[in-house]
């Protein structure tokens, strides 16, 4: 594992543990609770995400704040968890984690940032009938959709394809999810005219996702890279 990957701390497995969010970082190195490390049988739901600017989110929260009161039928996602999802890889074992890093470093290497704003809303399937309602982006949204190509790419040489391989990809943050289909044709009518401020994306977090049957996800990113800078020659390896 190269110098520019910047490991978090995994989050315990007491019931109290804070939940850290995607830009919570720690020192390099990844601690385990006791010291002792999980069991090689014991999997981790992953997926390669980016972790916006702090100051870009709390404009987007400006806006969907208001609305979140006016549809309660709507399980709406916690602010401080809020990203971008470049590759889902569902279910993976300690081995293959060990794999992935490498994998991920070397494929994000060969790409630079990516300059991108939050502009608009839509909904999935349809406003309509939907079960996700997200916040669209607007930018150099071909970089974006090649570096998630290339982090699917990585993970697929390694044994560890996301589960929906092959599936267009469709940059988005989730702002709220619904298991009945909800009508949010006007949440997405009152999102529409939101234009945010231009940030650029220069990590990319591996991040774990530990389900609650009733609380928020949680997530911890296990290890980041950097981008490359504009006008930098991106690495070939």
């Amino acid at each position: 594992m190269g110098n520019n990957a910047h490991r978090a701390e995994l989050l315990s497995q007491h019931a109290h543990a804070p939940r850290t969010g995607l830009a919570h970082r720690a020192a390099q190195g990844v601690k385990r609770p006791g010291g002792a490390a999980p069991p090689k049988g014991d999997l981790m739901r992953l997926f390669v995400a980016i972790a916006p600017p702090a100051a870009v989110l709390d404009e987007l929260d400006v806006w969907v704040g208001p609305l979140r009161v006016r549809q309660h039928d709507l399980r709406w996602t916690d602010r401080a968890a809020w990203h971008l999802t470049l590759a889902f890889l569902g279910q993976v074992d300690e081995p293959a984690v060990a794999r992935l890093l490498p994998s991920l470093e070397l494929a994000v290497r060969r790409h630079h940032q990516v300059g991108l704003a939050f502009r608009g809303a839509g909904a999935f399937p349809d406003p309509g009938r939907a079960n996700v309602l997200w916040s669209g982006l607007s930018g150099d949204c071909a970089a974006l959709e090649q570096l998630a190509a290339s982090m699917a790419a990585g993970a697929s040489d390694v044994g560890t394809p996301p589960p929906d391989k092959g599936r267009s990809f469709r940059p988005h943050l989730t702002l709220a999810r619904c298991r009945v289909p909800a009508d949010v044709t006007g949440l997405v009518a009152a999102l529409a005219g939101f234009h945010g401020q231009p940030w650029t994306a220069d990590r990319i977090h591996l991040v774990r996702s530990r389900l609650g049957a009733i609380e928020q996800p949680r997530y911890t990113s296990l290890a980041s890279w950097p981008l490359r800078p504009a006008g930098a020659d991106a690495d070939p390896a």
